[in-house]
């Protein structure tokens, strides 16, 4: 199953297979290892075998690999090719709820629990994980993130999504499974520490490995080196990768994601008196066959986070059925009279989106289109510091030496959900040629199956739990 993973996720994943039957992950791959002692984290070449190591050895390991994004979490089997449990990973809380009443536990058994007074509080929250859980309506229910700017700020609520992801979806105990957790580039080291905390204090997992996101994707692929541009759901990141080190310097990052692209889309359609109807706030009867009448539904104790949750999927999809990036770079003089494309919506009513469609794409590439969108006057302090995804590339290979630089420019990777959108790879292939040094040759790498660039940090953690060679990189509670 793994080779059906390697050969085609990337036209160059014969590397990968290269790399498994060599056994060289330790000389082509060097992930990052949680120092438990609290010291500076560091990549390990061919560490001791050490004795958790010797608990497990290659297709007998059933470890389980996590990703959660700012968008979705991801979690599954390694050696498997896509992820069993994919959900939002954000969390719907009704507050003033008796303990008792409480979804999922709320890590009370941490022995390192935060304080009495806030632990009562979060204990009369009643909380809800999951996509089911989430399309149905509750009154007075808030939608809350745990992760705020790439960093998780909500531990009790991310314990309860991981909670939800090994109990109700993988079915699983975590006790009896070694765990490969996914983490953003820029984490910090009491980040790491608080996850590998929970890991091993509440889940009580056999043995633990953390790496960075940029490092899976890039061996996803079956390389060691590249530039890895993660267009996800809260940001976009161009992370560096050489020889399998992040280098942390040269990280870049906005908060140009998916889901602002979704808020931008539904401000525009907004400001065009076009009525986003949320699921929960209407019902359809038919008057005739074929003919049907849309009735409100009076929904008045619903949160206003909760009412953008679910129009964010329905414009979420407007964004990803019709939306695509231009060739050239957009003005509304050019793009004004061009066809529209039609889209109903649940409540039956139909839409012609035109110049939208150009417009809303061309945003990561020029971010100040912000600023003409009605309603997104709260960003007006944030875009002029904003680059276009051209420019953070460019920045982000000239900080790193010279050495490499035309190794970056010459496999750049798209990864993550909204680099499927469509002719993305295209104009940013196209952008960099013109504005990049002559000398620079630019290749833009991307996988033609858009589940692939969705899950491609996952996919990198599948393929390196799921080695042989890598056994030996586990660590235990002990060490």
């Amino acid at each position: 199953m793994m080779q059906q993973v390697q050969v085609t996720f990337f036209p160059n994943a014969n590397q990968m297979l290269q790399v498994q039957q060599q056994s060289e992950l330790s000389n082509q791959f060097h992930p990052f290892r949680l120092n438990p002692r609290g010291a500076k984290s560091r990549p390990l070449s061919n560490p001791p075998r050490s004795s958790t190591a010797a608990m497990y050895g290659g297709d007998e390991v059933s470890a389980i690999v996590v990703d959660l994004g700012s968008h979705t979490c991801k979690a599954g089997y390694a050696g498997e090719d896509a992820p069993k449990a994919v959900f939002p990973s954000v969390v719907g809380a009704v507050d003033g709820v008796e303990a008792m009443d409480v979804d999922v536990d709320s890590a009370k058994s941490n022995s390192n629990s935060e304080d009495s007074k806030s632990e009562k509080e979060k204990s009369k929250r009643k909380l809800y994980v999951g996509s089911q859980a989430l399309n149905y309506r509750r009154d007075h229910m808030e939608i809350v993130s745990p992760i705020k700017d790439g960093i998780v700020s909500d531990w009790d609520l991310v314990d309860n999504i991981w909670e939800h992801a090994f109990r109700s979806c993988l079915m699983i105990d975590p006790k009896e499974h070694p765990m490969l957790l996914a983490e953003p580039p820029l984490n910090t080291q009491q980040q790491r520490e608080k996850a590998a905390e929970l890991m091993f204090e509440k889940y009580k997992v056999p043995a633990l490995f953390i790496a960075k996101n940029p490092v899976l994707t890039s061996f996803a692929t079956g390389r060691a080196t590249s530039l890895v541009v993660d267009c996800g759901g809260g940001s976009t990141t161009i992370s560096p990768v050489h020889e399998g080190y992040v280098l942390q310097k040269a990280v870049i990052s906005n908060q140009i994601g998916g889901e602002f692209l979704t808020d931008c889309l539904l401000k525009s359609l907004e400001s065009k008196g076009i009525k986003i109807r949320p699921r929960y706030s209407f019902k359809r009867k038919e008057v005739r066959p074929g003919e049907f009448q849309v009735e409100d539904v009076g929904v008045p104790d619903t949160t206003e986070s909760y009412k953008l949750f679910c129009q964010r999927m329905i414009v979420g999809d407007i964004k990803d059925s019709i939306c695509r990036v231009p060739d050239t770079p957009y003005d509304d003089k050019s793009y004004s009279n061009i066809p529209t494309t039609s889209y109903e919506l649940p409540d039956g009513q139909t839409l012609e989106i035109g110049a939208d469609k150009f417009k809303i794409p061309d945003v990561m590439f020029n971010p100040s289109i912000v600023q003409t969108i009605p309603g997104m006057e709260k960003y007006a302090d944030m875009i002029p510091s904003v680059r276009g995804l051209p420019h953070m590339v460019m920045e982000s290979i000239n900080k790193c030496d010279v050495d490499t630089r035309k190794e970056f420019y010459s496999s750049i990777l798209l990864a993550g959900g909204t680099s499927s959108m469509q002719q993305l790879k295209e104009r940013l292939e196209k952008d960099l040629i013109e504005e990049s040094p002559h000398s620079a040759r630019v290749k833009v790498l991307a996988s033609g199956n858009t589940t692939e660039r969705r899950f491609s940090v996952w996919i990198g953690g599948s393929i390196l739990a799921s080695l042989g060679s890598f056994q030996q990189m586990w660590f235990s509670k002990s060490e």
